[in-house]
């Protein structure tokens, strides 16, 4: 019969009547009548998989709602799948064609109930053979001792499901068994209703209400559609293999799913049946099959799509979303160093530039050692130091397949099937989800976990992978992983916990790869307790504390990350903390994107930390750690807040385009759990008080105590880690080879009674001075360093500060080249073409100023001496500026007795010479000088910049901290 004869319309009218096996048969007829069966997908397949009394609907229990891509598919899986619980026969390996003369398993069907031939289920099972068909009429049926099932038989309840209602405890005793359409309550003696320890159970859309379920390896279990309530659970103990698919798990007492034990070494049978099944499901939902899971990134949610790509961001976006000029402008500075600050001198010089910007006298200076930093790229675009805006190119998310390709640890932990497989089920409304322990192992995909007190407690060397799960609104932590439990965590949607969602401790090493980790009430990630992990290419935003929080000797490897718009720090490291911070992009959090306190020593590598709504990187009180390769810019605050007993080390980072300071240093210790106050403007007077914990917000205390565990962490350290090996150890903090450009106030600000080492530093184009140090009453060093263009001096020292400059190049800055009041020595170092005095000298300073070379702009002198100071001026070589200058280049006040001048050189033009063009910065060139012996390698790391030192300084820290201002930014 040719289908063109009628419609097709009628076709598909007409075979809407066909039963399951008549569309069968119709498939093989021909490739048209094919075609034909197959377009029923939305009409008669849907109406064969809904009727279908052994299973609910495909997306049951979390989505039922959704339709699933094929209807027709959906009931061929669930045939293959119920029928796994009879292909217990012997395998016939001799020849293909020996299974046509396999002898078919006679089967017959008992009826149990009022009226029937069996009135009890015991009677039933008593006379059955292997394989009958038991059919349990609606009714309630108890038993008053344990059933044993000697045969394998199939129990399958009539009607609905929830008339057929069993009271029993059933104990496996044969090879393999299915259960079907029943309820299992608990009877009087036992909480346990049915359990095995070496055969297969087979259960299809059955209830567990009060009861439990109890699968011993080598047995093996296969439960679909069941739900389990009222405080059900399923313990599995020393499973090889066994697969819960599409279950609901409701109102439990303790952990719906226990996984306890190694899967022991013997197997079933059943096992490679259940392994193939399982990889099976696995690859519907593979992360290389080309699919975005659900709950993936691929789901473009609304809440995350508002804000991609980060790399989109740019001044104007800046500028757009807060409201807020991006650099200094109407921003109040400490003790007035802001852009009105101007002395006398400064001010003549600013009105005697605006003639002439440039000018033929000025000695070459451009070939400094750090000048490559200020030079275009091969590309023709601006490197950082030098572009007026920021324009960084911030690296992508990595997916999922290019993370296992690059890590065959993980690869293999997401290949890998043993023990329990939970895949699409549903775990609500209880006390906890699946627990995992004593060296278990399970594997959980594409299930959803809501409104339970813990969702995932993986402890005790057991093994966990979680793939595509939706973790949330739990009341504690949404994952627990503890000691030394591992595994694989990846594409799972973990947010709205009450605590952290995910909390890492006890030696726990897990691989948490491409999650989301969002809108928690607590941290993101939180690591304590000697935890490890490698945190990589997650998504961590919009936390109420630290998106990762890491304490008590924790030490992940946290890499490649996107950690934004959180209400507090980006990343905290508290409390002994370490890890290793790499490549991550920290952006848009409302306190630093990096905060480093009370012992905290992580390693700070190759990070985009940019667009905060407070400071860059904040390194609190007791704060260490090496601070290396960083981008950080266009930070409302400082782009880094170095505060009092700190330790850092910051070394080759781009501080550029923040609105306050590039980086301060204060002396202000913590305060305790003071709130900042909020005012109108975008910085308040520095009176007030940082925040105590960036970690934390509104002083509630994260809940770091589990189940009356001893909380003493600081006694159970791990021996040094290789990866800290080749740190250097120093005993002051130190600023080396970073690059400070374009920030809105001063590049280095130092208020602190410590020792510093500020070293190779480049301070460019900065809305006020390149350096200023207003307290240092130990002896803080400027040594190589490189200060250019800022709009106020090059470098400032205050009264009572005790500084020594050695080796720099201070060029073509706005005021003074030097000005200092402080005590100290200012030696060796270049200072060419600034606005106001080369290097003026003032108040009660008691300096030595030797073997400097000086030449003013047009309004200035080279060296001036103000004051009563003490000191020596010797060995220098002043050049004049332009001819028209008439400014004394070497003046001291004549009243002063106390300051000697000696030896030094001044070189003037003369009208027969035009002695400029022969004059040059030679033997030595130009400071800083390119020296590129000098300094740590930087070939390990791409960003690095190649800044070179003239000499390496350590000194001994002395602590202490006297009263001085400090500062704070409110939040808009």
């Amino acid at each position: 019969m040719e289908v063109a004869t009628l419609p097709v319309e009628l076709w598909r009218v007409i075979l809407a009547y066909l039963p399951l096996p008549d569309l069968g048969r119709c498939c093989l007829v021909c490739h048209a009548w094919r075609e034909l069966v197959l377009s029923l997908d939305n009409t008669r397949w849907k109406q064969l998989c809904l009727g279908c009394p052994e299973c609910r609907h495909p997306n049951w229990p979390s989505q039922p709602h959704q339709e699933p891509p094929s209807w027709r598919e959906a009931l061929k899986q669930h045939a293959l799948a119920s029928r796994t619980w009879t292909q217990n026969g012997v395998e016939l390996q001799s020849s293909a064609c020996l299974h046509l003369f396999r002898r078919r398993k006679d089967r017959r069907t008992l009826h149990v109930g009022p009226g029937c031939e069996f009135d009890t289920l015991r009677g039933a099972l008593g006379v059955a053979g292997p394989y009958d068909r038991v059919l349990l009429h609606p009714g309630v049926y108890e038993e008053q001792a344990e059933l044993a099932l000697k045969v394998p038989v199939e129990l399958v309840g009539l009607g609905q499901l929830g008339e057929v209602s069993l009271l029993v405890c059933v104990e496996q005793q044969c090879p393999t068994a299915r259960l079907c359409n029943l309820v299992f309550m608990p009877a009087w003696f036992s909480t346990v209703v049915y359990k095995t320890s070496w055969g297969h159970v087979q259960l299809d859309n059955c209830n567990f209400e009060g009861a439990q379920l109890q699968i011993r390896g080598p047995g093996t279990c296969q439960a679909r559609f069941c739900s389990f309530s009222h405080g059900s659970s399923a313990n599995f103990l020393g499973v090889a293999l066994s697969l819960l698919d599409s279950c609901d798990f409701s109102g439990s007492d303790t952990a719906s799913v226990t996984v306890d034990g190694s899967p022991v070494s013997e197997r079933n049978w059943a096992c490679k049946h259940l392994a193939a099944l399982a990889r099976t499901l696995t690859s519907e939902g593979s992360p290389t099959n080309g699919n975005p899971p659900r709950g993936s990134r691929g789901t473009g949610n609304a809440e995350v799509g508002s804000t991609f790509p980060a790399e989109d961001w740019s001044k104007a976006a800046w500028q757009q979303s807060t409201g807020a000029p991006l650099l200094g402008q109407d921003t109040v500075i400490e003790d007035g160093w802001g852009a009105d600050k101007l002395c006398d001198g400064e001010l003549k010089s600013h009105t005697h530039g605006n003639n002439q910007t440039s000018w033929d006298y000025k000695l070459p200076w451009d070939r400094h050692g750090l000048a490559h930093l200020l030079k275009p790229q091969p590309d023709g675009s601006l490197p950082p130091a030098s572009s007026p805006d920021p324009h960084y190119v911030i690296p992508s998310l990595l997916s999922l397949p290019q993370e296992l390709q690059r890590d065959p640890e993980a690869q293999l932990l997401a290949t890998s099937i043993q023990g329990c497989f939970v895949r699409r089920c549903l775990f609500r409304d209880g006390k906890g989800g699946v627990h995992i322990c004593n060296y278990g192992q399970a594997r959980l995909e594409a299930n959803i976990f809501r409104g339970l007190n813990y969702a995932v407690r993986c402890i005790q060397n057991s093994t966990i992978v979680m793939l595509r799960n939706e973790v949330r609104e739990c009341s504690a932590s949404g994952v627990f992983l503890r000691l030394s439990a591992h595994g694989l965590i990846a594409e799972n949607n973990i947010h709205s916990n009450g605590e952290a969602g995910l909390d890492i401790r006890k030696g726990a090493d897990p691989i948490i790869l491409c999650n989301r980790i969002h809108s928690g009430l607590r941290s993101g990630v939180v690591v304590l307790g000697n935890g490890k992990g490698s945190i990589r290419s997650n998504q961590i935003y919009n936390n109420k504390e630290a998106g990762v929080y890491i304490l008590f000797s924790g030490n992940p490897v946290v890499s490649g990350n996107h950690i934004f718009q959180g209400q507090a720090a980006g990343i905290a490291v508290n409390e002994n903390g370490r890890g290793m911070i790499i490549e991550n992009v920290i952006r848009e959090n409302q306190w630093g994107g990096a905060d480093i306190r009370r012992g905290g020593d992580p390693v700070l590598r190759n990070n985009y930390i940019c667009y905060g709504y407070s400071d860059g990187v904040v390194v609190g009180e007791r704060g260490r750690g090496l601070i290396e390769g960083n981008h950080i810019y266009c930070n409302k605050g400082c782009g880094v807040w170095v505060m009092a007993s700190s330790l850092p080390q910051l070394l080759a980072n781009y501080i550029t385009h923040n609105r306050i300071y590039g980086l301060a240093v204060f002396c202000r210790k913590d305060p305790e759990n003071r709130e900042p106050r909020v005012g109108d403007g975008a910085v308040q007077e520095w009176g007030g008080e940082r925040r105590g914990d960036g970690a934390r917000r509104g002083g509630a205390q994260e809940n770091f105590n589990d189940e009356g565990e001893i909380f003493a962490w600081e006694n159970d350290l791990d021996s040094e880690d290789e990866r800290y090996s080749a740190r250097r150890s120093i005993s002051v903090a130190l600023v080396e080879s970073n690059c400070m450009s374009h920030n809105g106030a001063v590049g280095l600000y130092v208020k602190t009674s410590e020792p510093l080492n500020v070293i190779g530093n480049l301070l460019n184009s900065n809305c006020a001075a390149g350096i200023a140090v207003l307290q240092s009453s130990q002896l803080t060093r400027l040594v190589a360093n490189c200060t250019l263009d800022n709009s106020l001096g090059g470098v400032t020292v205050e009264k009572d500060c005790r500084v020594e400059l050695r080796g720099n190049g201070i060029y073509d800055n706005k005021g003074h080249g030097v000005s200092f009041c402080g005590d100290g020595q200012i030696g060796e170092n270049d200072v060419v073409g600034n606005r106001g005095n080369g290097i003026q000298v003032s108040s009660n300073a008691d300096v030595k100023v030797l073997h400097n070379r000086v030449q003013p702009s047009q309004g200035g002198g080279a060296i001036v001496v103000l004051g009563p100071v003490k000191g020596v001026i010797s060995d220098n070589v002043l050049f004049q500026g332009h001819p028209g200058n008439k400014e004394t280049l070497l003046h001291m006040d004549p009243s002063n007795e106390s300051c000697v001048l000696n030896n030094n050189i001044i070189l003037q033009h003369t009208n027969s010479c035009p002695s400029h063009t022969l004059w040059a910065l030679e033997n030595p060139s130009a400071r800083p000088l390119a020296d590129s012996t000098s300094g740590p390698s930087t070939s390990r790391y791409s960003s690095r910049l190649t800044i070179s030192m003239t000499a390496r300084i350590s000194a001994t820290v002395e602590s202490g901290c006297h009263n001085s201002g400090s500062m704070f930014c409110s939040i808009l």
